[in-house]
């Protein structure tokens, strides 16, 4: 799954966008949005796209300047700049420090989906070389800090493929295709598994579903109960009674 973060000073324009990529079915998901670069700035630390949608035109600083101070400390993000006609060879400039693609305003959903699918293709042969070059024994070695990560972090009710492979600088899917390569499990099964353990640990102490879910990072009780009930075959309050210390 792929990243976008939409930079548009204009609200109406970043709400188009993403019910377009919505509406797409495409392997990205939109991540943050911002209406200026300097805001930009400021969130794409934590939200770490893959791909950014900037508008050439914006206060206090513009799509070019973003792109310039974006990609000296992102390399690999892959921006592509919206603009109007009348700015055209002004968009022009951004060929020559980095960005990979320009769409002309108003927005055309076949040209963004035209867009997107040629960046996510690049992003695909990519990610594959990368997972041919990688050694095996570095690949067990990353798995096994992933683990060691999801040991010492289930109780995080945010914790999920995006959060993890973001935490370790992998795009979803390549982390996802690693990770059921070198075990033979689905990361999300392995996360749920190490959750639904803790919880038959707490169930043997007595402990109430409620505070259970809690625990082990899965506050909706309804839910929790679901995993567990799927996990054990039995309801948390008859494994509790059978198994109680």
């Amino acid at each position: 799954m792929y990243r976008v973060l939409i930079i548009d000073d204009e609200k109406s324009i970043r709400n188009l966008l993403k019910n377009i990529l919505k509406r797409e079915e495409l392997d990205i998901e939109v991540v943050g949005e911002a209406e200026s670069g300097i805001e930009a700035i400021n969130i794409i630390e934590e939200v770490q796209p893959d791909i950014a949608f900037v508008d050439i035109k914006m206060p206090f600083m513009d799509g070019i300047e973003f792109s310039k101070l974006a990609i000296s400390r992102y390399p690999n993000l892959k921006i592509i700049i919206l603009t109007a006609f009348s700015d055209f060879e002004y968009a022009r400039q951004c060929v020559g420090i980095g960005v990979c693609e320009y769409l002309l305003k108003p927005i055309v959903r076949k040209e963004i989906r035209d867009v997107l699918l040629k960046i996510t293709k690049e992003l695909d042969s990519k990610q594959k070389k990368a997972e041919i070059e990688e050694p095996i024994v570095h690949k067990k070695d990353t798995v096994h800090k992933i683990k060691l990560f999801i040991t010492e972090n289930y109780a995080r009710p945010d914790l999920d493929l995006t959060v993890i492979a973001q935490t370790f600088g992998f795009n979803s899917s390549y982390l996802s295709r690693l990770f059921k390569a070198v075990t033979g499990v689905n990361l999300i099964d392995y996360l749920t598994e190490c959750r639904m353990e803790k919880a038959i640990d707490y169930a043997k102490k007595g402990t109430m579903m409620y505070v259970t879910a809690k625990m082990v990072g899965i506050p909706d009780p309804n839910y929790f109960g679901k995993c567990f009930k799927k996990y054990t075959n039995q309801s948390f309050s008859e494994f509790m009674k059978k198994h109680k210390r």
